[in-house]
């Protein structure tokens, strides 16, 4: 499939306005196409004397059967690589009539088709982001050829069509949208089957929530709680928003087995269904849920009201939308510790990514294609861009920021916009060079490194400066902490001092703090260090400081030093194991049990030291789950039950949980802790195919389905792991794995205590992985590079064979980014080892 240039978006850009697309989609012709209907308007700019000219329109069919311009017919066979030509065309208005057979996608690109194996029920959906439009209608598919789309879609009776505007069933299974404001070709969206659908009105607004019938009792459940949140985000971004709500509905579908966390469609949000949840779930997920609502409704003004022109201004919409939704959760919903767990995981996502060869700045000079623009939806753009915004609201304050956004809205409303746009916008609220900041935030890599300084005069006073290893000016907090008299583990906040980096060098301090946290309130984007007293004072008494998103900022510091060889790994696993036990933040806890056991257990120390991490883990866990018998924190105990299963050395205790049904004190094991377990004793070897058939009778959800496919990837014989690689691999279209399934089974497979069964599979996946990512797109190529790498082998004879692989391969760009990250991934693993 070709792959747009920047130079022929411009070069369509300044040939073509569009002005209309009517489209007509049937979905009721078979179980593998679906037929597709477009007329598109569009006006050929020039004079009359002008010379015809020629471009494109794309298309991804199954079969076209007819394409007709200004009533002349197309020849079908000049489509060629997903173009059909459009030659000679004059200036003036045009119009071009396209009927088509699709194909339904299995990988959550185009339209992607699922039937839940629960109750036979089929349910189909749209993800036409970046360039997938063309897998289901005819279009001239760029974010700045905006459109009035009319929507007309046939269905199967009993099934519900939902679409980025009011739908009507006029009859015979037919449905109509509402027509459309002047909106983007990737962001149409529709989804349709037999939706269980709760639905209310806000502010004379429709609002709709809508999950496959299967889910219905677990959405019922949640059903005020997600409308709740919902409602509190319209409101307070029309408090912040002087544009008003620009669409005529806001439905939130949750969809199966997509592949992002969601989409910010105009008026028609889709979700992952998993954030419907069948099983328990801690505060903190509940929390990610609202912030991802919120996150998706602010796209609604910044990426669907004003839209970038290309995609090298993606970190305008994800960066906008990732810091708007943290902040909105943070204070209009109950979720007001929202900013620590954006602390403790987002921007580890973020700091990273930014460490790799493969770092880019958060608005990069140019993107040349969209093959390129998919490889930058990663950490930078949305974690070091939001956080780059929180960092210009801090120095910018929120009002002028708030009067610079609106002025944009008024501005490009219903239009594209750019970073100079967006930085012209900002200077018109404030006297403050915000050009300045932006070329020293935006267009630079990598992360700075802030460590505190301290300085002792004669008279015993201490005088404080924050040295600066980077480029960014940084307006941070430091924090002061004192021993708590009243608890021999605490520590009192003296004082928060606002320093500027850089900036004035000397802050008198008085009598030196016990511990100085630089970036207290993680205000910036940056590492921290501490002094030596600090460190010593944080080994002592991490867990007695009164605030957790400080407890963030120096879980981060800690983290950052392990991955730099500057900590060493055990010394985490110590400090983790006598502080853990005493947090109260669930989302703390469940960073720091994830890189733990994640990163320091499975790849930063030998096989040989494993064991012991293993062990430290388990006593820490187990610590976590006999303070919580009370019920007084059901989120640490859940938190706690999950990593002991992950981490369990040996079958007896979690293989006891399953045969009982429940951990002694509770949690009872609902279906996700059930399938946890046996993921658990698969790799272990203590659990055979006859028991994952029967838990698979007992829940044959597509949950279910995804958990069984995980537990025989991870048992540890040879047959099976045969079985599964080609399950992954196979070369068989009509026996493809589904996206979800692929992941499931890529996320079974690699297990660290099964090294010797699966060495020769590291010597099959480099050739097999290119093959597949090929033939399957960039959707299942980014699942290969992420899930189905061998990352448990650390050595350097596997780094050599990849970076060999690299040099003289060419795997598609989202394959060969994945695994460019993973293969650095694997060297600082090393180097960690060495150090």
């Amino acid at each position: 499939m070709s792959v747009l240039t920047r130079d022929e978006a411009q070069t369509r850009a300044k040939l073509l306005d569009v002005h209309h697309y009517t489209v007509g989609l049937d979905l009721t012709v078979g179980e593998d196409t679906f037929d597709s209907r477009t007329v598109v308007r569009f006006t050929v700019r020039g004079s009359s004397d002008t010379a015809g000219t020629d471009t494109f329109v794309e298309l991804k069919p199954a079969a076209l059967r007819s394409a007709i311009l200004d009533g002349r017919p197309l020849d079908p066979s000049l489509l060629e690589d997903n173009r059909l030509p459009l030659r000679d065309l004059t200036p003036g208005e045009h119009e071009l009539r396209v009927d088509a057979s699709m194909r339904y996608s299995r990988t959550g690109e185009g339209m992607h088709r699922f039937t839940d194996p629960s109750d036979g029920e089929t349910y189909v959906y749209t993800q036409m982001f970046m360039d997938d439009v063309q897998r289901v209608f005819a279009a001239f598919d760029q974010p700045d050829l905006k459109a009035v789309f009319d929507l007309t879609v046939t269905a199967p009776e009993g099934w519900t069509v939902l679409a980025n505007g009011v739908t009507e069933h006029t009859g015979e299974g037919t449905w109509k949208a509402a027509t459309t404001p002047p909106i983007s070709t990737y962001l149409v969206a529709l989804a349709a089957g037999p939706w269980h659908s709760v639905r209310t009105e806000h502010r004379g607004l429709p609002f709709g929530i809508h999950c496959r019938r299967s889910l219905a009792p677990y959405l019922d459940t949640d059903a005020e709680e997600i409308l709740d949140i919902t409602r509190a985000c319209y409101d307070r971004y029309h408090e912040k928003f002087e544009e008003p709500y620009p669409f005529d509905s806001y439905d939130q579908a949750f969809v199966p087995e997509f592949n992002a966390g969601a989409m910010e469609n105009p008026g028609l949000v889709t979700f992952r269904d998993e954030f419907v949840y069948r099983s328990a779930v801690t505060d903190t997920e509940r929390q990610t849920r609202a912030m991802v609502i919120a996150h998706e409704m602010a796209h609604m003004w910044f990426g669907d009201l004003v839209t970038l022109r290309w995609w090298d201004d993606i970190w305008l919409n994800e960066s906008f939308a990732e810091y708007m939704g943290y902040q909105t959760t943070a204070e209009a919903t109950r979720f007001t510790d929202s900013w620590t767990e954006f602390g403790v995981s987002r921007k580890a996502w973020g700091y990273e990514a930014d460490q790799r060869p493969s770092t880019h700045p958060v608005a990069p000079e140019a993107v040349p294609d969209t093959a390129s623009a998919l490889l930058n939806f990663d950490g930078i753009s949305y974690a070091k861009g939001a956080s780059a915004l929180r960092q210009l609201v801090t120095w910018l304050g929120e009002k002028d920021f708030l009067a610079g956004i609106n002025t944009h809205f008024a501005r490009h409303r219903f239009a594209n916009a750019t970073l100079a746009d967006f930085l012209d916008s900002l200077a018109s609220a404030t006297e403050r060079d915000v050009h300045a900041w932006a070329d020293a935030w935006l267009r630079t890599t990598g992360v700075d490194t802030l460590t505190p300084v301290l300085t002792r005069a004669e008279d015993g006073t201490h005088t404080l400066t924050v040295t600066h290893d980077g480029s960014r000016p940084h307006r941070i907090a430091v924090g002061l902490y004192d021993r708590d008299l009243t608890d021999e583990d605490g520590l009192h906040l003296r004082t928060r001092l606002e320093v500027d980096v850089p900036g004035t060098t000397d802050h008198p301090l008085g009598k030196r703090p016990v511990l100085l946290v630089p970036n207290d309130s993680d205000l910036t984007y940056a590492k921290v260090r501490f002094d030596p007293e600090s460190y010593a004072t944080l080994r002592a008494s991490l867990s007695g400081l009164p605030d957790p998103l400080t407890r963030a900022v120096v879980w981060n510091s800690l983290r950052d030093a392990v991955r730099d060889g500057e900590l060493a790994p055990d010394a985490y696993l110590d400090i983790a194991r006598a502080h853990l036990p005493r947090e109260t933040d669930v989302a703390l806890v469940q960073g720091v049990l994830a890189f733990a056991a994640g990163q320091i257990a499975d790849r930063y120390l030998t096989p040989e030291r494993r064991p012991a991490a293993l062990a430290t883990l388990t006593e820490l866990c187990r610590d976590l789950v006999r303070r919580t018998e009370d019920g007084s924190h059901p989120g640490l105990r859940l938190t706690a039950v999950r990593h002991r299963i992950d981490v369990a050395a040996h079958p007896h205790t979690i293989a006891a949980w399953l045969a009982e049904g429940t951990v002694p004190g509770g949690p009872e094991l609902d279906p996700e802790l059930r399938w946890r377990v046996l993921s658990r004793l698969a790799a272990l070897g203590a659990v055979d195919e006859d028991t994952l058939a029967a838990e698979l009778a007992r829940d044959p959800s597509a949950t279910g389905q995804e958990g069984a496919a995980r537990c025989r990837a991870a048992l540890p014989d040879p047959a099976a792991k045969e079985r599964a690689w080609a399950a992954m691999f196979t070369e068989d279209p009509a026996a493809d794995l589904s996206n979800y399934l692929f992941t499931a089974t890529a996320q079974g497979f690699w297990q660290p205590e099964q090294a010797d069964l699966l060495g020769e599979y590291v010597d099959r996946y480099y050739q097999d992985a290119t093959a597949l990512a090929a033939r399957r797109g960039p959707a299942i190529a980014d699942a290969i590079g992420r899930w189905a790498f061998p990352a448990y082998a650390v050595d350097t004879g596997h780094l050599r064979k990849g970076e060999t692989f690299l040099r003289e391969s060419d795997p598609v760009p989202s394959l060969r980014r994945r695994l460019a990250d993973q293969l650095d991934d694997l060297a600082r693993a090393l180097r960690v080892r060495e150090a």
